[in-house]
Order: structure tokens, then sequence, then C-alpha cells
């Protein structure tokens, strides 16, 4: 767990670090667990309190745009084809809401089981070499399932609690002082909010220690592709057996910041102060002030994470290392740490 003794506001990071470049170049397990280690140690050495994995051993070099929250899982889950022809490609992109992608993650063409997908293996590797308590990350079943070509239950509820369902049977032997699962398709289509919070609360009462869920409103490429807002997605936000909220806020309208008052205050709140999809590096003054802002919006204690709108993987090395810096002595400087 968390330090007792640890300031009233935490940092921690999203999920994915830049994959350094002598790993891309020899990769090996060992060099995997080297690179891991680095960058535990980097969040550590910079002072973030909830230190993530950097996700390395999911990034595949044919599926760059996702840097593998989708392609790893799919590719692993059993009763999925990951080999797509030119009828599946068509099919799929016959779904206007996946226009982003140009083909789909797989062709689901049986039950969907867990195949070769071993998370608690892969969250024990991170607990070899993460000096301390860390959170682990998963992908939500609902943007799993939104990019696939459903062949076998020809239902998408049925599909994405299928998958949920497998992704809970491990979800239980996370060995993490927080688990995090990410959703970046359900800000953009909020009418299938029921159907994503029932799949996301399948995962979280699986889970041990603290429970946290990431939304943003998508970080394909580095671009934004989901267009909404926080107001509208309230009652799921409420809805969710979660301890904290993971939100993307640094470039969102004021509005957004408002909105989420109506949160109730079971949950706490995780702000987005340090905006990933550009490459200037943010002052400690001003994530000072957005810190401020959001206090003074939301009320004292009900923020209980900053941290960057998502992961770093699509940013340089030295400009991901000085956001993570600049996080921590904003969130100093904000509560008067020397």
């Amino acid at each position: 767990m968390i330090q007792t003794n640890a300031p009233r506001i935490l940092t921690t990071t999203v999920g994915s670090y830049p994959v350094p470049e002598w790993l891309t170049a020899l990769p090996s397990e060992q060099a995997l667990l080297d690179a891991t280690r680095v960058v535990f140690d980097l969040q550590r050495q910079a002072g973030i309190d909830l230190p993530t994995d950097g996700e390395l051993y999911r990034f595949d070099v044919n599926h760059p745009d996702t840097n593998g929250m989708i392609d790893y899982f799919v590719s692993r889950l059993g009763g999925i084809d990951s080999k797509v022809g030119r009828r599946e490609t068509a099919a799929f992109r016959a779904k206007p809401e996946m226009r982003f992608r140009g083909k789909p993650a797989g062709v689901v063409t049986g039950p969907i089981t867990e195949g070769a997908l071993n998370l608690p293996e892969d969250c024990a590797r991170a607990a070899s070499v993460a000096g301390g308590p860390f959170k682990f990350t998963l992908t939500s079943p609902y943007m799993l399932a939104r990019t696939l070509l459903d062949e076998h239950y020809r239902n998408f509820e049925k599909l994405t609690l299928a998958i949920a369902d497998a992704l809970a049977a491990q979800t239980g032997d996370l060995n993490c002082a927080c688990a995090q699962v990410d959703e970046a398709n359900i800000p953009g289509n909020p009418a299938d909010a029921p159907l994503a919070a029932t799949a996301i609360n399948r995962l979280l009462d699986a889970m041990r220690g603290e429970k946290s869920v990431h939304f943003c409103f998508g970080n394909y490429g580095g671009q934004t592709i989901q267009k909404g807002t926080w107001a509208a997605l309230i009652s799921f936000l409420n809805s969710l057996h979660a301890d904290h909220l993971v939100l993307e806020l640094a470039h969102r309208p004021p509005e957004d910041l408002d909105a989420l008052k109506a949160v109730e205050a079971r949950i706490g709140l995780g702000l987005g102060v340090v905006d990933v999809k550009v490459n200037r590096v943010e002052t400690p003054e001003e994530i000072a002030r957005a810190i401020e802002r959001a206090e003074k919006t939301l009320g004292s204690n009900r923020v209980r994470y900053v941290h960057p709108d998502c992961g770093f993987w699509m940013l340089k090395r030295s400009i991901a290392d000085r956001k993570i810096a600049a996080l921590v002595k904003g969130r100093d400087l904000y509560l008067g740490r020397g």
C-alpha cells in the first residue's frame, strides 16, 4: 500500500513509457526486465508516489498506433483469430464508430477464454523490479470488444461481457498496490455506458488493493479520436466500483472540471495536469495553478491524484522524463513541500 505519511495529493503515471531504443534494437527477456527497472527507478527518483511499469512488454512494432493496449490482449485471448483477411477487413470498416482504425484487431471465431493471456505473470515481472508499491494496468473489456469483428456471439453485449469474464478471472491474482482499467472509447459513446460499467465492474469486483479506472478521449497515434464531455458521463462514473478515477483534463474545457463536482464523494478524483499530446514541458508553476483551480472548483480533499492525461509512449524519453519531474515539482509547490 501507499505509505501512510504520504502527501494528501499523490502523483502517479497512467501507464506507458517510451520504449528505450536499446530495448528495441536488442530485445530479450533480460533486456525487458532491465528496461522495466529503469522505468520504475526514474519515476521513483523523480518522486512519483505510485509509478507504473511502462507497459514495455506490450509494444508491437506492427501495431504502433495504440502501443499494444489493444493487440497485446486480443492476440492472447482464446477464441480470437488475429489473422484478418479481405472480407473481415471490409466488414469491420463498415462500422462507423471505428473509422480511426484500418482493420479489426482480430476476428471472434469461438467462445472467449483466457487463452495465453497471463496478467498475473506480467504483474509479477513488474513487482520483481518495482522497488516499492506500484500500479498495474489493463485494457477495458468494452474497448477491446469495440476493436473486434464478432463472428461468434454476433451480439456486442455478450461479446463484451465474455471478455470481461476472461479478464476478471485474472485480476484477482494481480499482486500490486493498485490496479487500473484503461478505457478510451466510452467517452465518445455514452449510450453504451450501462454495458461498459457492468463489464468494468466485473474486473474491479475481482481485484484486491486499490482499484482505479482511467478514462480519456483517445490517444491514437498521439491524437484525440473521441468527442464528448465529462458531464454526459457522470452517472456512468458514479456507477463504477472504483476507489478513484484517472481523468484526462489537461486540455479539456473548464466546464468539464465543473461537471466533476457531481462525482460521488466515495470516489477519489485523479486529475490530468500534464498534456501528453504536446512536446512542450509544463512548468511546476503551471501544474500548481491547475491543481489550485481544481481544488477551488471541486472542494478540498476531492483531488486524490495528479497525473498526465495518458501514457507517455508517443513522446521522446527526454520529454517524458521532464514532464514527470515537473509533475512532482508542481504538486510539491502547490502543497508547500520543500
